[in-house]
This record gives C-alpha cells, sequence and structure tokens, in this order.
C-alpha cells in the first residue's frame, strides 16, 4: 500500500497563501496589518534558525515584524520589563518569547507575563483554558497546525481512535483536547500515553490515529502499527551524518521507512509538522487582530 505523504510544506503554503491575499485585503481596505514580535535570548543556534524562519515567514505575507535580541545573561527582571513593552506596544498585535530560555530564567512566569491578547503561541493559562472550554482562542502552534493538516487532507476522524504519545503542554495535551472536541476534526476517542504507560504496543495497534510527540529518535516502529492508519510525526532529531554536507541528518519519532507501508497517511521528517508551526503562528497574529480590532 502506497501511503499518502501528508507535506506540511504543501499545507503550509496554502496556509500563508491565503493569509496572503487577506493581508492584501486589510491594505486595499485601510486596516491594521498584523505585526509579529519575537524576543530572543542568548544565542542557541535551532533557536536562532527558527526565529529567522519565523521573520521571513512574516516578510512573505505582509506582515510587520520586530525581532527583539537580548543577551543571555539578561536577568528575569528585565526580560520581564520587555514583556510588558510588547505588552504595551498598540503596534504589535502578537508576541513570541523564544524557548528554551537560559536555566536562570523561570520559563512559567515569563510566559504568564504575556498579555493573553498577545499570546499568539497558545501557551498562556487563558488560551489553555479558553481551549478547553472551546472559546475562540489562540491554539498552541503545533496542534492547531496538526489539525489543518487533518483538514487539508480530508483525513477522516469522526469515531476514530487517537492515539497520542507524549503528553507535553505543548503538543501532547493539547491534542488530546482538540482530538476530542465536537468539530472536525475531533470527535475521535482519544487515548493518552507516556512513558508510565504499560502495554503501550497493545494500544498503538488499535489507533486509527496515531500522533506521535515524545521526544525520542525512530521510536515508533512497524509492529507498534495497525494496517490503514495515519501516523502524524512531531518529533525532530539532529543527527550527525558525516555524508551529509549540513553535516547532519534530520529524523523524528517515528521509523519512517518500516512504519510507512502500512500507513494510509503518514508525515514526514522534515517536511511534515515543522512548517505547520509558523503558519499557525502567522494565523494567530491573524486573529490576534480581528479579536482585538
Amino acid at each position: 500500500m502506497e501511503p499518502t505523504i501528508v507535506s506540511g510544506k504543501e499545507v503550509s503554503n496554502k496556509v500563508k497563501d491565503d493569509i496572503a491575499l487577506e493581508v492584501e485585503q486589510i491594505k486595499v481596505n485601510g486596516g491594521k496589518v498584523p505585526h509579529l514580535a519575537a524576543i530572543l535570548v542568548g544565542d542557541d543556534g535551532a533557536s536562532r534558525t527558527y526565529v529567522n524562519a519565523k521573520v521571513k515567514a512574516c516578510e512573505r505575507v505582509g506582515f510587520g515584524s520586530t525581532l527583539v535580541k537580548l543577551d543571555a545573561d539578561i536577568s528575569e527582571a528585565d526580560l520581564l520589563t520587555e514583556v510588558q513593552k510588547l505588552n504595551n506596544n498598540p503596534e504589535i498585535d502578537g508576541y513570541i518569547v523564544q524557548l528554551p530560555l537560559p536555566k536562570h530564567i523561570d520559563e512559567q512566569k515569563v510566559t504568564e507575563a504575556i498579555a493573553p491578547e498577545k499570546d499568539v503561541d497558545g501557551f498562556h493559562p487563558v488560551s489553555l483554558g479558553k481551549m478547553l472550554l472551546d472559546l475562540p482562542s489562540f491554539l498552541p502552534a503545533t496542534p492547531a497546525g496538526i489539525v489543518e493538516m487533518l483538514r487539508h487532507y480530508n483525513i477522516p476522524t469522526e469515531g476514530k481512535h487517537c492515539v497520542v504519545i507524549g503528553r507535553s503542554h505543548i503538543v501532547g495535551s493539547p491534542m488530546s483536547v482538540l482530538m476530542a472536541r465536537n468539530a472536525y476534526p475531533g470527535n475521535c476517542t482519544v487515548t493518552i500515553t507516556h512513558s508510565r504507560t504499560q502495554n503501550l504496543k497493545e494500544i498503538t495497534n488499535q489507533a486509527d490515529i496515531l500522533i506521535v510527540a515524545l521526544g525520542k529518535p525512530e521510536f515508533l516502529t512497524a509492529d507498534m502499527v495497525k494496517e490503514g492508519a495515519t501516523v502524524i510525526d512531531v518529533g525532530i532529531h539532529r543527527i550527525e551524518d558525516s555524508s551529509k554536507k549540513s553535516g547532519f541528518r534530520l529524523l523524528g519519532d517515528v521509523k519512517f521507512d518500516e512504519v510507512a507501508p502500512k500507513c494510509a497517511f503518514i508525515s514526514p521528517v522534515p517536511g511534515g509538522v515543522g512548517p505547520m508551526t509558523i503558519a499557525s503562528l502567522l494565523k494567530n497574529t491573524l486573529l490576534a487582530v480581528k479579536l482585538n480590532g
């Protein structure tokens, strides 16, 4: 069986094209052009790459963007001052604080200091609470991106058994909520599994839809997947590989080559969930203008 490849690249390009058209209309009507800001603390290579990609995506869709670069040794108090500045800046519709932050800074404290109406990452307790109650809100970027992928490929979800591997606040937990809600994509029977789960293989073998966000390279193998399943791989790992020009290759949480032949739909790494995270961020920033306008 040849699986359908669920390409986040393709879906994210469509989302960006749709947003760009909407921004054109806003400009024609003399409305407020969405403006996204990012705070980058220190000089972590991966974080810098992510933030640069976000700035580029803003340019592509016609958003304004601001990058606030801060030294790794900035005090927590000074970072919170920067957060307040963005909260109080009417030009900026939404912003993110790129994680991870240096060890001496309390990430939860910083997340809670972000004004909920500008929390386009969807991590603030207010955003998560609204998601739980199915109120209009900013959905966490990665889970929202996965929902968008399922919709784009018309993957059936109603009445299906969805198994989520991983229970992080960023992916696993919100994913389980979105897949259970009374909407499409949704209406699944959801099982959430994690490091303490017993008989994991028995559970994953019952899954119509598997969302793997565990953070272990190639954890999900063919014997854990039933025929015809949909597998969405959220993991991304840099593995050293001297045969590659970059010096590394990217792997997901799924052993793609052996799992793919059993699947109806499967997302690759790279080019799967990754590009959707930025697309969701742009969607949330556009929503911020509408909700707060």
